[in-house]
């Protein structure tokens, strides 16, 4: 789909990675410079997972791809980029704002070059303004943009979600940000610079519960029932059973009274679900705790009320769906051996995208591709002995 544009990818942690990730599942060349000493993604990854050391945080969100490693602090490293340019349509990046123009590699170095390029900056909270060059990191666009004071039980602090949410839909908006520029590209001839921020990826996820705020919606405080939201009718949220947890969604007050005892929600009405809702969550929290799950489950099934099992990632990757819908590729690496990878979100055509290349190594294909740029076999041995450019050592 995207087959024929080609990107140039100076990203390291999650977002701009996973970014440059989604444009090569898509059919993009996407090209991943890095230093000499590789990106920090190769030497740290949570769990302090590793398969024969190489790093499951590099191999989650760099498939479909070729690695260059260049020294950009140098005239000639540079100056390779400059080179690559005069082939390359996109350009996303994801350093702390200042430090491409400082290695003569921001927008409006580049543009000059190629007026036509799509330039993507992947930032914490912008590349301008009171907070550009502030630390920008998920944890902590979940706490400046308010997302992390809507979860938690209300008796204790609020709670960010419990994974990288920020970033991998940031990852997601950036990817849709530079799509969008450069199908405008190549009808108009006019490249684009292109911003995405993680504090507007956390915005965006709060796309209901702000929108209701910024018009006079009042919310509610956090419960210590099972209500997951601050905004939503009870029930809504992880309620505990008898033996373990099961999660109900926006039930109309007579199925819950069908499914519950008699006399279980006496004194309330259909109307208390919003605004009595904490009290209301309250006393389904209550009845939630007279059965088992495994009761549970049947009664809503049979009474057609929206519920789910809470899953563990045992659970997750055993789902009978899930395995349908083949989330998962497995890879051959040659030095990790197998790896099980979320494949890419979408399917098209009913299929679901193919692996076309391995997470590459540090400087796979640099000598490669200087090769098809026309450098000599003679130059690109002396880039390599002066350390201009470093390539794979397997």
């Amino acid at each position: 789909m995207l087959e024929g544009v080609k990107v140039l990818s100076f990203t390291h942690y999650l977002q701009g990675p996973s970014a440059a990730q989604t444009l090569a599942d898509l059919g993009a060349d996407v090209v991943k410079i890095e230093s000499p000493k590789g990106a920090y993604e190769r030497s740290w990854s949570g769990c302090d997972t590793y398969l024969n050391g190489v790093s499951v945080f590099f191999l989650l969100a760099n498939r479909n791809q070729r690695a260059m490693a260049i020294d950009l602090k140098s005239a000639e490293g540079r100056q390779i980029i400059y080179d690559l340019l005069q082939e390359y349509d996109v350009i996303i990046e994801n350093f702390k704002p200042g430090v491409m123009d400082r290695l003569g590699l921001g927008y409006e170095d580049i543009r000059k070059i190629n007026p036509r390029i799509v330039y993507c900056s992947c930032t914490g909270y912008g590349s301008s303004g009171p907070k550009a060059k502030e630390p920008g990191q998920d944890l902590m666009a979940q706490s400046i943009s308010g997302l992390a004071a809507l979860n938690g039980p209300g008796s204790h602090p609020p709670m960010p979600v419990g994974t990288a949410l920020v970033d991998q839909h940031g990852a997601a908006l950036a990817a849709l940000g530079i799509i969008a520029a450069v199908f405008h590209r190549e009808k108009t001839g006019q490249g684009h610079k292109v911003d995405a921020c993680l504090l507007h990826s956390a915005l965006d996820l709060q796309i209901e519960p702000l929108n209701y705020f910024l018009n006079g919606g009042k919310l509610t405080p956090r419960a210590d029932t099972g209500l997951s939201s601050r905004f939503h009718q009870s029930p809504y949220g992880i309620y505990a059973t008898a033996d373990g947890y099961i999660t109900l969604s926006l039930t109309p007050f007579d199925k819950l009274s069908a499914a519950f005892r008699p006399g279980a929600l006496e004194g309330f009405t259909a109307a208390d679900q919003m605004s009595a809702r904490l009290d209301f969550d309250a006393r389904v929290a209550s009845e939630m705790l007279s059965k088992s799950t495994a009761e549970w489950l049947a009664i809503f099934k049979r009474e057609g009320i929206w519920h789910a099992p809470v899953n563990e990632y045992a659970d997750v990757v055993e789902d009978e769906q899930v395995k349908y819908n083949q989330a998962f590729i497995e890879m051959e690496h040659p030095v990790a051996g197998t790896v099980r990878v979320l494949g890419h979100p979408n399917q098209y055509d009913g299929q679901p995208l193919p692996l076309r290349r391995l997470p590459p190594e540090l400087g796979e294909h640099s000598a490669e591709i200087l090769a098809e740029l026309g450098y000599s076999q003679e130059v690109i041995r002396r880039l390599i002995s002066d350390n201009i450019i470093s390539v794979n050592k397997h």
